[in-house]
């Protein structure tokens, strides 16, 4: 799988990690905009390869009453407006077979969630539509374990996919990143550090997930000292009022700093 087979991706040549980031959920057209806006513009400064990243819809809440989506259609339009109009690539999550042809009419990358990676239905439908699948691994799978996924998109007939590490369950409430993990997965295909959604703090008797967003810095520069092709984070300017996922997001006002400390690791590490 190449970086250059992604439409509208840039900065291929320039040795970075690619970086897949955006809000939680598509909440409106103007908060996906004002994101990609903030994050095209640092990406292009650092030279970093960029994907935007929002979730159509979310399927996978701990309660009945949290918040789903605006609407499938028209979250997925709005992520081919921010394709459009910032002339990135785009990544959305899909949840049931069915998704896959449709999101795949607006976006660039279908995702695959961790608790989901081992339906094979879903995975096969992704594969087939020609897009790069990213499959995340489950929680409660082993590095070891992804190769089967990943063997999956090929035996559909596609060769683009990749892993991403979204952390592993530590007890009943709490996550871990194991970065032995990393060169592990790499064997298989391009990897992925999903470093915000590494911090959560799932399963709180509230029913709401919890988070470390003051570890992201920790656990970001973990993985780029550990040769990670990519980074996954999400990144909000009002994390406390998203709709989804604010307790471990990134504010947008912080990314820069982040990204600028990541790259200068990268370039020493490029160099070892």
């Amino acid at each position: 799988m190449n970086l250059q087979d992604i439409p509208k991706i840039k900065h291929t040549n320039s040795n970075n990690f690619f970086l897949l980031a955006g809000p939680c959920a598509i909440e409106s057209e103007e908060m996906a905009f004002r994101i990609a806006e903030k994050v095209v513009e640092i990406t292009n400064k650092l030279e970093i390869p960029y994907i935007f990243k929002g979730s159509f819809k979310k399927a996978n809440r701990s309660r009945i009453d949290s918040f789903t989506g605006i609407g499938d259609q028209k979250a997925l339009e709005i992520l081919k407006k921010v394709s459009e109009k910032f002339d990135v690539p785009t990544v959305t999550d899909i949840h049931e077979a069915s998704d896959a042809s449709f999101a795949a009419q607006y976006v660039d990358v279908l995702q695959i969630p961790a608790f989901l990676v081992r339906q094979t239905d879903l995975v096969v439908a992704a594969a087939k539509t020609g897009k790069v699948v990213n499959l995340k691994k489950g929680q409660f799978m082993s590095p070891e374990a992804m190769k089967h996924a990943v063997q999956k998109v090929k035996d559909s007939g596609s060769d683009k996919a990749w892993i991403t590490d979204r952390g592993t369950m530590f007890g009943y409430q709490d996550m871990i990143v194991d970065f032995r993990g990393i060169p592990t997965m790499r064997q298989y295909a391009p990897t992925v550090l999903d470093v915000t959604h590494s911090l959560q703090q799932p399963n709180q008797t509230v029913g709401v997930t919890g988070g470390r967003p003051d570890m992201i810095e920790t656990i970001a520069r973990a993985g780029i000292v550990n040769n990670v092709d990519g980074l996954f984070i999400e990144t909000h300017f009002d994390p406390a009022n998203a709709k989804s996922d604010g307790a471990n997001m990134l504010h947008l006002d912080n990314l820069e700093k982040l990204l600028t400390n990541l790259v200068a690791i990268r370039k020493t590490i490029n160099t070892l």
